[in-house]
């Protein structure tokens, strides 16, 4: 742990319960999926994962989907490899985190995401450019706000 906050401080600020709205925007300006998100964050003292993601998405007409991201740390960099994603983030200067991954389902398929907390610690803003065999194809638009600090 003390690795990581060396490397990547304002991730653990990132820590706790969020809520949020998610917009995919194609490449034409069409809104192509929103939706609501609940997202857990952590960062366990123990096991094999130093960073652990859990999400409970909903939409408008009743669909669900969780799902569970781990990521150990490693070389100053959170790294992951999941059956859906394989990559990498870090944390830029200004403390803001970067994530690049590609789907593993879809290998043609990645995304960089921009991660920015806001001063006070409450909101934050997440930004993804997808990428296909290296053509900006969408961009995914969050919007969050804390709920709850970590247990």
């Amino acid at each position: 742990m003390a690795d990581l906050a060396r490397s990547m401080p304002t991730m653990l600020r990132h820590a706790g319960w969020w809520e949020g709205e998610y917009r995919v925007i194609e490449r034409d300006g069409t809104l192509s999926d929103f939706h609501h998100m609940r997202t857990f964050c952590e960062f366990p003292a123990e096991g094999p994962h130093a960073y652990l993601q859990h999400n409970w998405l909903r939409w408008q007409d009743g669909r669900t989907l969780e799902r569970v991201f781990g990521a150990s740390f490693r070389d100053g960099r959170l790294w992951w490899d999941t059956e859906r994603l394989q990559g990498y983030g870090w944390e830029t200067e200004g403390g803001i985190v970067m994530l690049n991954l590609v789907h593993k389902t879809e290998a043609d398929l990645r995304f960089t995401e921009m991660i920015e907390l806001s001063g006070n610690g409450q909101k934050r803003a997440r930004t993804w450019q997808w990428f296909r065999n290296g053509e900006p194809v969408r961009r995914t638009l969050c919007d969050e706000w804390r709920v709850g600090n970590a247990l």
